[in-house]
């Protein structure tokens, strides 16, 4: 009896232990905890990670460079990378001997640097500044993509120069790297000749001639764009310049300007200043043509340009009666006579300056003399 009752006390005064957890069980609150939990130890993980690769405490690896040996822990290299873990499989220890992997063709420091961020997922400016390119080999190389992302935005932030700028395009390329390729692509085009003058560039014309003769080409291209960018921001110019000027024979002939009006109007002379940027060298124009006494025979050229704006103007007119702008209707009559030749002419400048209309928004305000001086407008 006494035993039971000292059995039961121990009973009931030592606390039940927890039942056994499953796996399942396990893994649940693994994933829950992750979920819901909050690290407040970053920096000093961080900092162990770091103290743990400079000091080398028990490290079961040697890595093997071009100028020296660097230690490591084969369980952090093979998690963080597939490429090692592989290494490692591979690698026997012989002995009491660390195992051995060699990663070579790059400098000491390098990998001295990339193996660090294996441990802690941090860099050094200067160091990156230094070594990216090669970083971005071995981040490639041994499928380390969140390294391989900061060597891209660092390239792209400012440590692409036109001096590195060739093998980095030669890296991207082998490195699988397309955005840093078009960063590379566009920067030899638009600074090819500091580019050109690069070691790299030299070194490029004999390693890889059917790289250098694409990029020859895209250079030559986008010259080629270019000139002909330029080419149509001129002619928009000349089509914008001409719808101000029909605009601006609309508002003389019909309000008077300064000194050039209707003869039924008299102007005002305490009058606003004309928003019409090219009254005043249209102005000038009619004045001249007033007067001028070869504008019949054709032998004044000033005349000649009058002639070719007042027929633009009533092709562009949809006025039947009441027009006031000199010989409209008579153009508009004149229509049936002339050739099909002059009239596609026609046809096509009438389209142009139409569409001219619709970026009057950003047209430019220059002189109608300067517009009646462009060759695209002579007519024979």
């Amino acid at each position: 009896m006494a035993d039971q009752r000292w059995e039961m006390s121990i009973h009931r005064c030592c606390p039940q232990p927890p039942p056994v957890l499953s796996l399942a069980a396990t893994s649940d609150n693994c994933e829950r905890l992750a979920k819901h939990s909050c690290c407040v130890a970053d920096n000093l993980t961080r900092d162990l990670l770091h103290r743990l690769f400079a000091d080398g405490y028990r490290a079961d690896v040697s890595v093997y460079t071009n100028d020296g040996i660097i230690l490591a822990h084969a369980s952090i290299l093979g998690m963080a990378s597939p490429v090692i873990k592989t290494m490692l499989k591979q690698s026997k220890r012989r002995g009491g001997r660390r195992t051995a992997i060699s990663i070579r063709g790059v400098p000491h420091n390098s990998v001295r640097i990339f193996l660090r961020f294996l441990y802690t997922s941090c860099y050094e400016e200067e160091e990156m500044n230094e070594f990216v390119l090669h970083l971005l080999v071995l981040s490639h190389a041994f499928v380390i993509p969140s390294l391989k992302k900061v060597c891209v935005q660092q390239l792209e932030r400012g440590l692409l120069t036109t001096e590195n700028v060739v093998d980095a395009l030669q890296l991207a390329r082998l490195c699988d790297a397309p955005r840093l390729c078009l960063l590379c692509h566009r920067l030899i085009v638009k600074q090819f000749n500091e580019v050109s003058a690069s070691g790299g560039w030299k070194v490029l014309r004999q390693s890889d001639p059917v790289l250098e003769k694409e990029l020859l080409e895209s250079v030559t291209d986008d010259d080629s764009s270019k000139i002909e960018r330029v080419r149509k921001i001129e002619e928009r110019k000349i089509y914008l310049q001409l719808h101000e000027a029909m605009e601006a024979l609309v508002h003389i002939c019909r309000d008077g300007c300064r000194t050039i009006g209707p003869h039924d109007k008299v102007l005002k002379q305490n009058a606003a200043p004309c928003n019409f940027p090219a009254c005043k060298g249209l102005e000038a124009l009619v004045r001249h043509f007033a007067g001028c006494k070869n504008r019949v025979l054709g032998g004044c050229i000033h005349c000649k340009r009058m002639w070719q704006l007042l027929e633009l103007h009533s092709r562009l007119c949809s006025q039947v009666d009441g027009c006031k702008v000199p010989l409209c209707r008579h153009f508009k009559e004149k229509l049936r006579q002339q050739s099909k030749k002059d009239e596609v002419k026609w046809k096509l400048l009438v389209s142009k300056v139409m569409e001219a209309k619709d970026f009057s928004a950003t047209r430019v305000h220059s002189s109608v003399v300067v517009v009646c001086t462009q060759p695209q407008l002579t007519f024979h």
